[in-house]
């Protein structure tokens, strides 16, 4: 080895030991003919000093040579005592600052160019620009906070990978060049050399490959899955990803949801050395969409929609009264009076506050907020004379509004109303600042339909995807069958999903049925999943599972914004990979020689 301790190791109680250290230069200072160098690698950093009246180096001259061609960034190796650092010098933020190392031989690994930005971390530093950092993101890699993430990243696979293999699962690697078929997405296609005019997909998900495991006797598997999906760039998406996938025979969903916690519980305990309380809560999507208004609800700070679309039927407010003459709904937030960070004298919210919130519902196409404000006398504000005493009753009933609530009501069509108070709900938690100390909420969202409406078509589609057993092992007969529930559930963690899965359809006669609901005739079964309804044919166990996205989920943890930063060489926001250039355009060698350019030229003959 190069060295003896990595950067991050030494402390007091190494006083005295002659050492080796081998890392890069961050700083370096000149005081007075004594040389201070901070030498990092990815444990840490240390001080190292060279002071000619100190030193012991038997090549004085050599030694001051090699020291004085040193840059920033160069890696070297430095050979010396451990020692105190003078008082006053010390760094209590760096794990090392209370010792350094007196130089007494050094060498120079290698140079550095003039670095485009700063690597070391610095008082009220700004980071560049992320496209700056990702064309040199072998340089953005050295920052102690991407190593860290990194780091973290691995610790939590490793121990996923621990417990998963302590109950039983086979880690198993399925292809990376498979066949095209209908995951939702569009495919990344590789064109085959030796059989011109065709081509493979990368896979979106290990599904069917998963699922004919199953079918081949493994009963518990799972891998770090790589995903490619061409997709739209958005800031928690790549355009290829890496997820944690299991799946599971002989199980029910309760089975498998417990499997997940359990793991959970496990990486908690070992990144964090907390307790993960189990099990998730349990919601079911129409109450996620009902009180939060998603189907990716954030449960931590409250503030649940209430629907009172029965009770102002009764009340001859026109704006309401017009919504529901079209078939529309009105919901109602209560903001609690000990939410407030602005409050009158009597307690209540501010009608600043109210003002602003209007203006901020206009702006986001919801042509505004009605109020009303909880007094010891009950409702009041500017409407409530069109809403009689028992209506007014019945809701601050239902909304438990207590002297002080602000209570914000929405009305339009039902899901945008929805979306809506869903936006307002979280602009609320953040304006209030009511998630900190919060912690982190994992949630289940269960009981999901089958299938959904295609609002461009108004054919049916797949709710999640078209392998979802569905509840009950029974499909409606006709227009019913748009009722039909799945076996599916999703994993959120503070307002984010992270992983999807269900129980799958083991009967191939079930699977050929919802692909027919889907539009496909026997043909277009036959040429695309003919090797799937085959292996399901040979005695298919009862099986699920679940994908999760280790991206997403470490960004979540580590609370960075973007999962580009727990990613080692992500692509852009549009979706380029600034480091080497991809996607480039190639050589017509290379596309003649897969027939790529005759098979154009056909093309454009035809």
């Amino acid at each position: 080895m190069l060295r003896t301790h990595h950067c991050g190791q030494l402390t007091k109680g190494d006083l005295g030991k002659r050492v080796t250290l081998a890392g890069w230069v961050r700083f370096y200072r000149d005081h007075g003919g004594v040389l201070f160098y901070d030498i990092a690698d990815s444990h840490g950093s240390t001080q190292a000093v060279f002071d000619p009246e100190a030193t012991t180096s038997g090549d004085l001259d050599r030694l001051e040579g090699v020291l004085n061609s040193i840059g920033r960034e160069y890696v070297v190796a430095v050979t010396g005592t451990v020692r105190d650092r003078v008082e006053g010098t010390t760094d209590p933020r760096n794990p090392t600052g209370e010792i350094e190392v007196l130089i007494e031989d050094a060498e120079v690994l290698n140079r550095s160019k003039p670095i485009p930005f700063e690597v070391a971390e610095q008082k009220n530093s700004m980071l560049p620009g992320e496209d700056l950092r990702m064309r040199y993101r072998y340089l953005d890699l050295r920052r102690k906070e991407m190593n860290a993430n990194l780091r973290f990243r691995s610790r939590l696979i490793s121990s996923a990978r621990r417990f998963l293999e302590s109950e039983g699962f086979m880690e198993v690697e399925t292809p990376m060049l498979t066949r095209s078929s209908r995951e939702g997405a569009r495919d990344f296609l590789v064109p085959s050399r030796t059989m011109p005019g065709h081509f493979y997909a990368l896979p979106q998900s290990p599904q069917l490959y998963k699922q004919m495991l199953m079918v081949g006797g493994v009963e518990r598997y799972f891998q770090i899955a790589r995903c490619f999906r061409d997709e739209d760039s958005r800031a928690d998406r790549q355009p290829e990803f890496t997820q944690l996938d299991l799946e599971m025979s002989f199980v029910d969903m309760d089975d498998i949801l417990s499997m997940v916690e359990r793991m959970y519980a496990f990486v908690w305990k070992e990144l964090f050395n907390e307790p993960l309380p189990i099990p998730f809560p349990r919601i079911e999507l129409k109450d996620a969409l009902s009180k939060y208004g998603t189907d990716a609800p954030d449960v931590r700070f409250g503030l649940e929609m209430e629907e009172v679309t029965d009770l102002v039927r009764a009340a001859p407010y026109e704006i309401f009264q017009k919504v529901l003459s079209k078939g529309g709904m009105v919901t109602c937030i209560n903001l609690k009076a000990s939410m407030l960070r602005e409050q009158d004298a009597d307690g209540a919210v501010g009608r600043k506050q109210v003002d602003r919130l209007i203006e901020w519902a206009k702006g986001q196409g919801m042509g505004g907020l009605t109020w009303m404000r909880m007094t010891p006398e009950g409702l009041s504000s500017n409407i409530v004379k069109y809403f009689p005493v028992e209506v007014r009753k019945a809701i601050a009933a239902r909304t438990a509004a207590e002297p002080g609530d602000l209570l914000l009501f929405l009305a339009g069509p039902r899901e945008g109303t929805l979306k809506a108070g869903g936006q307002l709900r979280l602009k609320l938690a953040r304006d209030l600042g009511l998630l900190e100390g919060k912690g982190h909420q994992f949630v289940w969202v269960v009981s999901c339909p089958l299938f959904q409406r295609d609002p461009a078509t108004g054919g049916l589609t797949s709710f999640h995807h078209p392998f979802v057993r569905p509840v009950g092992d029974v499909i409606p007969e006709g227009k019913e069958c748009a009722t039909a529930m799945g076996r599916s559930y999703d994993l959120v963690l503070d307002g984010s999903e992270i992983g999807s899965g269900s129980l799958r359809n083991h009967d191939p006669a079930m699977q050929r049925r919802v692909f027919s609901i889907l539009g496909m005739d026997e043909a277009t079964m036959q040429r695309e999943f003919d090797f799937f309804l085959e292996a399901l044919e040979y005695g298919a166990p009862p099986h699920g599972g679940i994908g999760m996205g280790i991206d997403r989920l470490c960004a979540m943890l580590l609370g960075c914004e973007s999962i580009r930063d727990v990613i080692a060489f992500p692509k852009n926001k549009k979706f380029q990979s600034l480091v080497d250039g991809a996607p480039t355009k190639v050589e017509e060698a290379k596309l003649s020689e897969l027939q790529l350019l005759s098979l154009a030229e056909d093309d454009d003959g035809a």
